[in-house]
């Protein structure tokens, strides 16, 4: 698969390397980042093969990931391509608004573990609450001053999920009378 990708990415002239890294098997992710670091990439594209997300697949990945990065003192929402993407993004869709001023910034992310889970990961609120200011920041360095709050999605079963939640937060901004809404999808994007 490693190799149909990176010639599918050749034919469209995007020369890259191809690192394959597993979690239980050879080459490990650390052997594969490893590589990565002795071939001096700095903008590595990761590409999780699971065929959905779960905590014990993706996430556990992704958790050995993000202890790599920190690693490095920094975690990838708080990379600079991240933060400029999302507020490029949020600024184009901002003019597209009769008063773009008015519109309420929405951060609504989708977490994948409940609070008690969240104690064997780094705590997700701190790390969308940290991703959500770099990038208002990033958009008042631009003059955007826009309000904005971030809330949590994907709330199942009896077991409390992180706060506030999605649903409950648009009903008190529908409440205090916000009229445009701008909702950024933080983490499962694609499900957005």
């Amino acid at each position: 698969m490693a190799h149909a990708l990176k010639m599918a990415l050749e034919a469209k002239n995007l020369p890259v390397n191809i690192y394959v890294g597993m979690s239980y098997w050879y080459p490990f992710t650390e052997e594969a980042v490893q590589q990565i670091k002795r071939d001096r990439i700095t903008r590595p594209v990761v590409l999780p093969l699971y065929p959905q997300f779960s905590i014990s697949t993706t996430g556990s990945s992704i958790r050995v990931l993000e202890r790599i990065f920190s690693e490095n003192n920094m975690s990838w929402y708080q990379r600079e391509g991240y933060i400029k993407s999302m507020a490029d993004l949020i600024q184009k869709e901002l003019e597209k608004f009769s008063n773009p001023e008015e519109v309420m910034i929405f951060f609504s992310a989708h977490v994948y573990q409940s609070v008690m889970l969240t104690m064997l990961v780094i705590h997700p609120k701190i790390r969308w609450r940290s991703a959500s200011y770099l990038i208002m920041q990033n958009l008042k360095d631009r003059g955007v001053g826009n309000d904005h709050t971030l809330a949590y999605q994907s709330r199942v079963g009896l077991v409390q999920w992180l706060k506030p939640y999605t649903d409950e937060v648009l009903v008190e901004l529908g409440q205090r009378g916000v009229k445009s809404l701008l909702a950024i999808p933080v983490w499962y994007m694609t499900s957005h």
